[in-house]
Formats: C-alpha cells, structure tokens, sequence
C-alpha cells in the first residue's frame, strides 16, 4: 500500500516527492503524518469537486446594446399602459349608417379600454372636420381615426398631428398616403364599383339611361367608386347611357330633392345608381313619391334598415353594403395595434371582424366582401 501511494506522489509532484520519500524510510511518526495529512487534502478535494458537479449552472444575463435596451423599455411602458385616448371622427352626425359604426367603435373601445374623444361635425363640410382634428391635436390624444370629407383639405393638418407623434388612421374615405399611418378600406374599391353597375343593368335588361347620385365630390372613396362604376358601364354595356353624376353632400334632404330633379329632368331615366348611403332610400322615395315604381330602377349603397320597406314595395331593387358594426370595431382594433406596435399582416384573423386582406405598400386594409339585401334576404339583417 506505501509504495503504491509514494509512486501516486511521484506522478503527481515531481522532486518534491523524492524527498517526503526520504524522509519516510527514516522517520516513521512523521512518515504517518504526512500520509494522514495527504489523505485530508485527497478526500476534501474530492467532496468540493462533488459539490462543484451538483450545483446548478450560473444563468447569465445576456447584455444589451444601450438602444436595444431602451427601445425595449418603450415597448414595455405601452404593453403597461392601461388606455390610451383616441379621437374619432366621422365626416357628420344624424347618419344611421355612421351611427352604426359608432357602435362598433364603442365594442372595441370596451375591450381595448380606449379613452374616445367622440367629436361629429354637425355638417359633411370640411372646414368643419378640420377645426375637429385641430382640437384633437390640442387635446394630445395618441390617435385619430377619420372618414376624410376632403383629402386635399385635411390631408395637411393630418401631417401636423403625424408630426406631433399622434398615430393618423383614416376609415372609410383616405387622405393622402403619406398624411396617415393606416387607411381602413370596406372594401375593394373597383370590384365595388363594377358590382354596383352590374346590378343596375341587371335591373335594366342592360339598357337606357341611368344617373349616379354620389355622396361627395370630395371624398376619395365616392370618386373612385364612381370611376369603377363608369369603366365597366363603358366595358360592358354599350346599350345604357349615363345622363348625370350628381352630389348629394351625404345629406338626406338634399338627395331627395337631386332624385326629384333627375325624374323630372330626364323623363326616359331607368335607373339610379346611389353610392353614399342617403343616396338610395332617397331615390326610391323620389320614385315612389312620382309613381314610377317599375319603371325606375334603384340600386346602390345603404343599410338594411333604410332599405328595408323599399325594396319590399319594390321601389329599389338592391342595396348593397358591409357591415358597418364592424368597419368601425376593425378601425378601433387596428389604431389599438399602432399604438402598441403589434404587427399587422395580411389574412390576420381579427376577433369579431374575420381576415382581412393588407396592402403593405399603401398601408392599406381591406375588411372584406359586399353583402347585396334584395327583399328576399332583407329581414335577416339588423343594421
């Protein structure tokens, strides 16, 4: 056994072992001591080496840039804040069909605990909408949401409240790209607007005069979708004859009386097209109220409830529309994602929405497909 621990030593400390040899052969007590010595420092060795292999891993913390780490501090303090305040403004008030997106934004601002600023010019004027977006900015709210009146008008002011570092979100009719951060289309504008003449002439038998009543003449969306209206009229059917493109400023009274005028000014008229919401239950009231129920076809863009009784006595054949309810739902959702910088994508599934279709390019959504209400499916819709 000694020489076996004297050749260990041997391997383990060199020269330094071939005297504690010596000393060993001529002095046994001291020999024994050594050995005893040896065996503590072996054993404890052993014990801290068995200790170190039991203990867990050190975790260690990565070290961030100082950029990273104070983008990701910014990230932390939205996720922690508890609401944020959004103006939202729609282009006038006393219109069922924004009414009914107010209630989708009030659902959303529910679920997101979103503070609104609910502001309404009282006329689809925009000098009015723009002293509204004005008083947004005063206010410092983190967004704005609003269905433009005129692009041109408000585009500029949009680009100050951008510069203030308040997120720009434009529904239902855009401004100028580069003036907001998000527009929320209904819809694709050109299948809209080739749909909505599909109709007509299928109302028609694809012939004889016909006039568009559109909302504004101001508004993006209005235009586009009278564009669309007019390539598949000159596409399609060379039999139908557009008499006149006539305003109606979204205002119900003033749309009855254009409808008054276009029945009497063009005697031969087959149809109108309307593609604001006030635009057809105004022409077909115009239609009954002159007794050419039959004769004069209406179709176009409104709400079941306003069309509902008309296209049961037959004094408008089709509306068309998406649902309100939740355009305004998806906009409050979307502004709640900028503000939070959750990504958007395309055929992202929103609660309460569906997928929706992203243009990244053009920072544009679209929520979906148009719904046609004849009087065979009218009753089961309640907007």
């Amino acid at each position: 056994m000694l020489a076996n621990f004297i050749e260990l030593f041997k391997k383990r400390d060199g020269a330094t072992t071939l005297a504690y040899h010596h000393i060993w052969l001529e002095n046994p007590q001291i020999k024994w001591g050594i050995i005893m010595r040896k065996q503590y420092w072996i054993l404890l060795l052993l014990a801290i080496c068995m200790i170190s292999s039991c203990a867990p891993k050190e975790s260690y913390t990565i070290l961030y840039e100082a950029k990273k780490v104070e983008e990701e501090q910014t990230l932390k303090e939205q996720e922690i804040k508890k609401h944020f305040r959004i103006a939202y403004i729609p282009k006038v008030g006393n219109i069922p069909y924004f009414e009914s997106v107010y209630e989708g934004v009030l659902e959303a601002a529910k679920q997101f605990d979103i503070e609104l600023i609910y502001d309404v010019p009282t006329e689809a004027k925009a000098e009015i909408q723009m002293q509204i977006v004005e008083k947004a900015i005063q206010k410092e709210v983190d967004a704005i949401a609003v269905s433009v009146i005129d692009s041109k008008s408000l585009s500029p002011v949009l680009q100050r409240a951008r510069e203030k570092g308040i997120k720009v979100v434009t529904w239902d009719a855009d401004a100028e790209m580069s003036t907001r951060d998000l527009f929320v289309d209904m819809v694709d504008a050109e299948n809209l607007g080739r749909h909505l003449m599909d109709q007509l002439a299928l109302q028609t038998n694809e012939v004889g005069e016909f006039a568009i009543m559109t909302g504004s003449f101001s508004a993006n969306n209005h235009n586009e979708w009278v564009k669309w209206i007019q390539t598949q009229w000159k596409e399609y059917y060379p039999n139908m004859k557009l008499v006149e493109v006539v305003s109606t400023n979204d205002d119900p009274q003033k749309a009855y009386a254009v409808a008054k005028t276009l029945l009497a000014n063009y005697p031969s008229l087959k149809g109108i097209i309307g593609n604001s919401s006030v635009g057809p239950p105004a022409a077909a009231q115009a239609v009954k109220d002159t007794q050419k129920v039959g004769e004069v076809a209406v179709v176009g863009l409104s709400t079941p409830n306003l069309m509902r009784s008309y296209l049961h006595d037959g004094s408008a054949q089709v509306a068309t529309l998406w649902s309100p309810k939740k355009l305004g739902y998806l906009t409050i959702a979307l502004t709640q994602y900028l503000l939070t910088n959750k990504p958007i994508t395309d055929n992202d599934v929103i609660q309460r929405v569906g997928a929706i279709r992203f243009e990244e390019q053009q920072r544009r959504i679209i929520m979906g497909e148009p719904i046609d209400f004849t009087k065979e499916n009218v009753d089961q819709y309640e907007f």
